[in-house]
């Protein structure tokens, strides 16, 4: 059924104004180099990645709860804005320490638009449509995601590295127009108690010391280094204090009472792992292409259009079965399965590269993923009331994001160990290999998750979310 224009503009409003925190990573990643040049050296330059990364993660938390508190509208228009002005402000960077400091102002605004998106959608849509919407956004990200690369070595070739960051501009000034005029803005419920400052101060410390060390171990500091354990150690205190605080004020930033529901914890305990994985078709698939059969680093980018072609392909299908039937619990299961099996694959034609076999276990996993992220988002959704939709949405973008690191970390320390200097061939494939060998256990554990998710009870009417899933 055709959506009406009262839901068709602001959604585009909404993916219109996450599209440029999407493209915004994968258009830089190809500017990184000229930045270097221009502003100082490539080990400085690495903060420009790190600051986005970190900052998104540390605040996702924050932005959530204050979208319940506050109105998501009104939280997702000042994130977007805040998003632009950062966006600006590193285009017109003069120095290397001027550009860190605006990135880590557009990752905090960056893990606002992510979360209070998601659950916008959700305030826009009615339960039983909410999978197939979802499946647009997969989508439109799968194709940033390819073109993301593309554009950015146009845009550095032909115009200058500043407007890689310029580019966002005109994109969010149209979305923050369809936002303010189109958006509805559901009645905000006032709180009796005070924002839980304290939990978001730890939560955030504590977020940052253990993406830093995701994010140095191994690269900047050896895992074993005082660095790398002073940060895990400070994690794992930070952690402990906040969970102590989070069981006794009346609203906790982190609302514990949300995660240990079956819903919301194992999706994003399969959304942490599914993520994890992910990492390891990314970063490792294009190397190993490059090296192995001689691909460009472009063509090496366009070769994983088989993994976005399955991702978007089964997001939308899926989306649309589940609008029909209300029913989503076998999807991630059969994703994961996918998953777990595309790996596999990987793991064992690696050992005689080849693009076409590649291909083929590309396609199997993006399949898979593409039954996993987007529905595991929409049985979330459907299984919170609305006044908890920025909170539970701001865990699941959380969990996902932590996923990413951690999985960057593993996979890139079994990477290291296996592959030594990586000199030769040999020694990347023999990298890569252990990579998917690992990682396809990783989506078994997820398979195993998933199965437990409870089955729900389906809703119709945008005001009654499925909850009280049957146990």
């Amino acid at each position: 059924m055709p959506a009406s224009p009262s839901i068709r503009i602001p959604f585009a409003a909404i993916v219109l104004a996450m599209l440029p925190a999407v493209l915004d990573q994968t258009i830089l990643a190809t500017a990184l180099p000229t930045i270097a040049g221009s502003l100082g050296e490539l080990s400085d330059v690495s903060w420009v990645v790190t600051a986005y990364v970190v900052a998104a993660a540390a605040t996702t938390p924050l932005w959530g709860k204050l979208g319940d508190r506050h109105g998501r509208k009104t939280l997702l228009e000042a994130s977007l804005a805040l998003f632009l002005l950062a966006s600006a402000a590193c285009g017109l960077a003069q120095g290397i320490t001027f550009l860190v400091a605006a990135r880590m102002v557009q990752g905090v605004a960056a893990g606002g638009l992510m979360s209070l998106a998601m659950a916008s959608v959700a305030d826009l849509v009615e339960p039983r449509q909410r999978g197939r919407y979802q499946g647009y956004i997969a989508a439109t990200f799968a194709v940033a995601t390819i073109a993301g690369p593309l554009l950015g070595g146009l845009i550095v070739e032909h115009i200058g590295w500043r407007w890689v960051f310029y580019v966002n501009l005109p994109l969010g000034v149209l979305a923050l127009a369809g936002l303010h005029t189109r958006l509805p803005a559901p009645p905000v419920e006032p709180r009796e108690h005070p924002l839980d400052v304290g939990g978001a101060g730890l939560l955030a410390a504590a977020t940052t010391a253990l993406m830093l060390a995701c994010v140095w171990g191994g690269d900047r500091h050896a895992w074993g280094s005082a660095t790398i354990l002073g940060l895990l150690a400070a994690a794992a205190a930070l952690g402990t204090l906040l969970v102590l605080r989070e069981r006794r004020v009346a609203d906790p930033v982190v609302p514990l009472d949300l995660l240990r529901t079956r819903t919301v914890g194992l999706a994003s305990a399969a959304l942490f792992v599914a993520t994890a994985t992910l990492f390891s078709i990314n970063v490792f698939v294009p190397l190993f292409l490059q090296v192995t059969t001689g691909a460009t680093p472009t063509e090496a980018g366009l070769l994983l259009v088989p993994a976005m072609l399955g991702i978007t392909l089964s997001t939308n299908l899926a989306g649309r079965a589940i609008a029909r039937t209300g029913r989503y619990r076998s999807y991630p299961a059969a994703g994961l399965a996918l998953m777990t099996a595309g790996l596999a694959i990987l793991a064992v034609v690696t050992g005689d590269p080849s693009r076409t076999t590649t291909g083929i276990g590309l396609a199997i996993f993006g399949l898979g993923f593409g039954m996993v992220g987007q529905v595991l988002v929409v049985a979330v959704q459907n299984d919170v009331p609305r006044t908890r939709l920025g909170v539970a949405m701001a865990t699941t973008t959380f969990f996902r994001g932590l996923g990413g690191a951690i999985g960057a970390a593993t996979l890139g320390a079994v990477f290291a160990a296996r592959a030594g200097d990586g000199a030769s061939p040999q020694d990347v494939i023999d990298g890569v290999q252990a990579v998917f060998t690992v990682a396809a256990p990783l989506a078994a554990i997820g398979l195993v998750i998933s199965l437990f998710l409870p089955h729900p009870r389906p809703a119709t009417t945008p005001d009654t979310p499925i909850q009280g899933a049957t146990r």
